[in-house]
């Protein structure tokens, strides 16, 4: 039985420069580490270039895990091959496509390419699919480049290469602890989704309120406080509607005070809410 890999991409991160970039990717690993320890799954990173590959007891439940990470824009279930050489490319795409596509079916390949393999993308999608439609001849498939019924990824970085079925979209955003430290008040559904929004750029939120809501919040952040306040917040975050905002006195506070949903309807933040502050669900990105 042919052994999964988890291949995670981060998003915006990507666009900061070196030495901000080098500490966003370290402090999102001791997240995803922090976060497969809460839940007590074994695992495994490293990283290279901008990928961070994660071997797990329990692929399953790694992705659970990892979809929760503030940074993570996407996971994706894989099987390596040998190497990077074509040949091998196209030996892992034929067995990898064998239990996935059905009699009848259309399927494509989608390749992407870093580093200098003497081959093009579009030379592994060719002979990928090559391979794929020679494996699965006797099943009647069909290749269908504009709509297919399946889609087989390949991935290739430098001298390691992955075959795949989809993109898992996760939270993206900043990872928690990367920005400041803020304290949110947590006393309803508006407030949670405000605090889950500035986690979702980086904060590390203090909070306090009603311990069910906070529950949730810890979701995303296994070592979330509480408390009324502390020396190190630099803000202080409400989830106050549009409405609502006259009675805020701002002067009450020495720090900033942000409003991250007071242009979101009752209905926004339901959603959210509903959805415990937002789990992406299994849409590909």
């Amino acid at each position: 039985m042919a052994v999964s890999i988890l291949l995670v991409r981060y998003s915006e991160i990507g666009l900061k420069s070196a030495p901000v970039r080098r500490r966003f990717e370290n402090q999102l690993k001791d997240n995803m580490l922090s976060m497969l320890m809460e839940d007590g799954v074994e695992a495994f990173i490293t990283k290279s270039g901008a990928r961070y590959y994660v071997e797990a007891s329990d692929i399953d439940a790694a992705v659970s895990s990892l979809r929760r990470v503030f940074g993570v824009g996407s996971i994706s279930i894989a099987e390596e091959c040998a190497s990077s050489k074509m040949e091998d490319i196209c030996a892992k795409a034929a067995e990898y496509s064998c239990s996935r596509i059905t009699t009848g079916q259309s399927f494509a390949v989608k390749a992407r390419r870093e580093g200098s393999q003497g081959y093009t993308s579009m030379d592994v999608g060719r002979e990928a699919g090559s391979a794929i439609f020679i494996a699965n001849e006797d099943k009647g498939v069909k290749v269908d480049l504009t709509d297919p019924d399946v889609v087989f990824y390949v991935e290739v970085r430098e001298n390691r290469a992955f075959v795949f079925g989809e993109y898992i979209r996760c939270h993206a955003g900043l990872p928690v602890g990367s920005q400041g430290k803020v304290v949110a008040e947590v006393g309803d559904e508006r407030g949670l989704v405000a605090a889950w929004l500035m986690m979702k750029r980086g904060c590390r939120v203090i909070a306090h309120g009603d311990e069910e809501l906070i529950a949730n919040l810890r979701r995303y952040d296994p070592l979330l406080k509480t408390g009324d306040w502390n020396p190190q917040a630099l803000g202080v975050v409400m989830g106050t509607r549009l409405d609502g905002l006259e009675s805020v006195d701002v002067t009450d506070y020495d720090v900033p005070v942000y409003f991250p949903t007071i242009g979101m309807s009752d209905d926004e933040v339901s959603e959210l809410a509903d959805d415990r502050a937002g789990d992406p669900g299994p849409d590909e990105v």
